[in-house]
């Protein structure tokens, strides 16, 4: 066997296990087979109500692709896999996806106006000063002091904190 396939193996093997912690971590959170809309708000901490929830439940309209209102562990695969190794014209089409809650193919200014929402909540969280702006230090402190703020940004930063091990650590994205 030459190097490169000795190398191509070994890459499948630890995919191959990747996946396999990840569906052991999806079954004990989810045992059903299925996460539903309540769990995956509870993965990230964000209650109904408010206007990150409205938030979460397009983005989890977007990866229930079988509009089931469930997504299942190839529905949540296929999400982890678009977040952290997709392409920028895919995270594009799944970011207008996500805004366009009558899913007809265009967004009108109500859809965008969810985007707005979360924007004048995160000035109440950070712009300290009331100025309308956020300077790199307010946004750093703001985000310090904000639990709400964290959990939030870890949507876009820490997608693979989206799931535990069994072991109760995170897996390692560079293999997923």
């Amino acid at each position: 066997m030459g190097q490169s396939q000795q190398i191509q193996t070994q890459e499948e093997e630890l995919e191959l296990n990747s996946i396999q912690d990840l569906y052991r971590s999806f079954i004990m959170e989810c045992p059903s087979g299925s996460l539903y809309l309540h769990e995956f708000k509870r993965m990230f901490g964000v209650q109904n109500g408010t206007p990150e929830s409205q938030y979460m439940d397009s983005i989890f309209r977007a990866f229930d692709m079988n509009h089931d209102n469930t997504m299942d562990f190839i529905e949540y695969v296929a999400a982890l896999n678009l977040v952290l190794r997709g392409k920028l014209e895919d995270k594009l089409r799944w970011s207008f996806k996500v805004f366009d809650s009558d899913d007809n193919g265009c967004l009108d200014r109500h859809e965008l106006w969810k985007i707005v929402k979360v924007c004048d909540r995160i000035f109440q969280e950070v712009d300290v000063n009331s100025d309308g702006q956020i300077t790199l230090e307010e946004f750093v402190q703001g985000a310090q002091r904000s639990p709400w703020l964290q959990n939030f940004l870890r949507l876009d930063v820490n997608p693979c904190g989206w799931t535990r091990l069994p072991n109760g650590k995170e897996p390692d994205c560079e293999l997923m």
